[in-house]
C-alpha cells in the first residue's frame, strides 16, 4: 500500500470512527477529513469539482428553502388534520392514512422534516382520541423511510445514487415506486398484528373520536393564506418538472433552485430568514464526505476492493442480494449517507464485470430501509422518538427493535425479491 492509500484510507476510517460514535460532531469530521485530504494533495485541487457532487448539493439545498417558507403558511398542519377528518374516528384509518400521507410526503420532502410537520399533530390526535400513541409513531417513522426509497428527493442517498448513476427522476418512481406501496401496506399489516389489541376501541369510543376530530377545523392551521396559495402552486409546479426533467433537458437540482428562487420572489418572505433554516450543516458534511471518499477512488483503493468483491458474486442475481441485505443491515447501525457515498464508487468499480443497473435500486433500498432496523438507524427515528419522549411518551431501544428489526426484513426481503424477479432472472 502506497503513502497515499494509507493515508486515504486512515482518514476514511477515522472519520467514520467519529461519525459512528458521535464524539465530535458528524460535520467536523468531515470537514476535518476533507481538509486533510487536500493539504495533503491526494486530491489536487482542479480536481476537487469532480468529486464534490453540486448536483446533489444543490439539489438539498433548493428543496430546503422551498420546504421552510411552505412551512410557515400550516400547509402541512393542514394536510395533517384533513387525514384526520377521512378516519371518521376510526384508529386503524388513522394508522393507515397517516401511514400512507408520511410516505407520499417523504417521497418529495426529506424524512426528518416530514417527520417534524406530521409528529407533533400525530401525538395531538391520538391524545385526543385517547389510544396508545406508541403504535402510531412507530408506523409514521417506518413509513418515513419507506416514502423515502420511491423518488429520486425522498430521501439523500437516492439523490446521491441519482446523481452519481444519472438516474432520472421516472426512473426512480418506476423502480422503486412499486416496492415502496408493497412495503407501506406491507408495514401497516406489521404494525396492526404488533398493536391490534391498543388500535382496537369500542363502537362508544369511536363515536366519541369521532365527535372529536371533527371539532378540528384544518382552516384554523393556515397561518398566512397567500403564502398557503403560493407554496401549493410553487411545490405543484416543481413535482411536475422533476416528472418532465428528462424530456425538457433540465437537472432536477436547477429545477429545485428556481423554484427556490420563485418561491422568494413570488413569497416575499424574507432570504435571511428562509436561508438560516436551512441545514448548512448537513450540506458541509456531504461536502466533506465527498471528498474523503474521492480520495479513496483517487487512489485505487475503491478499484482494489471492488476486484475483491467480484472474486465472490458471479451474477446480477447475487450482486443484488448482496449488496441490498449488506446496506440494509450496515443502515441500521451506521449513518446511511456516508455508507452510500462509499459503495457508490465501489458499485461503479464493479461496472466492468457486471450490469451495474439493477444494483443502484439494491444500493437505494438497502440504504434507505435499513434504517427502519434500530431506533438509531436513521434521523427521522432519533427525531420522532426524541418528540415523543419530550411528552413522556417512553419508546425503548428494545421496544423499537422487536417491531423495527421484523420491518426491515420483511420490507427489505420484499424488495429485493421484486427486483430480482425484474432484473436477475
Amino acid at each position: 500500500m502506497s503513502p497515499e492509500e494509507a493515508i486515504a484510507l486512515a482518514v476514511f476510517l477515522g472519520v467514520y470512527a467519529f461519525i459512528i460514535t458521535e464524539r465530535i460532531h458528524r460535520t467536523v469530521a468531515a470537514m476535518v477529513g476533507a481538509s486533510l485530504i487536500l493539504i495533503v494533495g491526494i486530491i489536487p485541487w482542479e480536481k476537487v469539482p469532480e468529486y464534490l457532487d453540486l448536483e446533489t448539493l444543490l439539489l438539498l439545498a433548493g428543496m430546503m428553502v422551498i420546504v421552510n417558507v411552505s412551512r410557515e403558511s400550516g400547509l402541512f398542519e393542514y394536510i395533517a388534520i384533513k387525514t384526520a377528518k377521512l378516519s371518521n374516528g376510526n384508529p386503524m384509518k388513522v394508522l393507515l392514512l397517516f401511514s400512507v400521507v408520511t410516505a407520499v410526503v417523504s417521497a418529495f420532502l426529506d424524512n426528518v422534516t416530514t417527520v417534524l410537520l406530521l409528529t407533533p399533530m400525530l401525538l395531538y390526535i391520538t391524545k385526543r382520541m385517547d389510544v396508545n400513541p406508541i403504535p402510531f409513531l412507530l408506523a409514521e417513522i417506518f413509513a418515513s423511510n419507506i416514502g423515502g426509497t420511491a423518488t429520486l428527493i425522498g430521501d439523500p442517498p437516492n439523490i446521491m445514487i441519482g446523481s452519481a448513476a444519472g438516474l432520472s427522476f421516472n426512473e426512480f418512481l418506476e423502480n422503486m415506486g412499486p416496492i415502496a406501496v408493497a412495503n407501506i401496506f406491507l408495514t401497516i399489516a406489521v404494525v396492526y398484528l404488533a398493536y391490534r389489541n391498543s388500535i382496537k376501541v369500542t363502537p362508544s369510543k369511536r363515536k366519541e373520536i369521532e365527535r372529536v376530530i371533527l371539532s378540528m377545523d384544518e382552516e384554523d392551521a393556515i397561518r398566512d393564506w397567500e403564502l398557503f396559495r403560493k407554496s401549493v402552486i410553487v411545490i405543484l409546479a416543481i413535482g411536475a418538472g422533476f416528472f418532465l426533467h428528462d424530456t425538457i433537458g433540465v437537472k432536477p437540482a436547477v429545477i429545485a433552485l428556481f423554484g427556490a428562487s420563485v418561491m422568494l420572489l413570488w413569497s416575499g418572505v424574507s432570504p435571511e430568514r428562509a436561508l438560516e433554516k436551512v441545514e448548512w450543516a448537513t450540506l458541509f458534511f456531504f461536502g466533506g464526505l465527498f471528498l474523503i471518499v474521492g480520495a479513496l477512488v483517487e487512489t485505487g483503493v475503491i478499484d482494489a476492493v471492488a476486484g475483491k468483491i467480484m472474486e465472490l458474486i458471479h451474477s446480477e442475481a447475487q450482486a443484488i442480494f448482496v449488496i441490498s441485505w449488506f446496506s440494509a443491515v450496515s443502515s441500521a447501525i451506521v449513518d446511511n449517507i456516508p455508507l452510500t457515498a462509499t459503495m457508490i464508487p465501489l458499485i461503479k468499480a464493479m461496472g466492468s464485470s457486471v450490469n451495474t443497473y439493477p444494483l443502484w435500486w439494491a444500493l437505494s433500498l438497502g440504504a434507505c430501509l435499513g434504517g427502519n432496523g434500530t431506533a438509531i438507524g436513521a434521523s427521522a427515528n432519533v427525531v420522532v422518538l426524541g418528540i415523543a419522549h419530550r411528552e413522556g411518551i417512553k419508546i425503548t431501544f428494545g421496544e423499537f427493535l422487536k417491531v423495527g428489526a421484523l420491518i426491515m426484513v420483511s420490507t427489505v426481503a420484499l424488495g429485493s425479491l421484486m427486483l430480482w424477479v425484474r432484473y436477475g432472472l
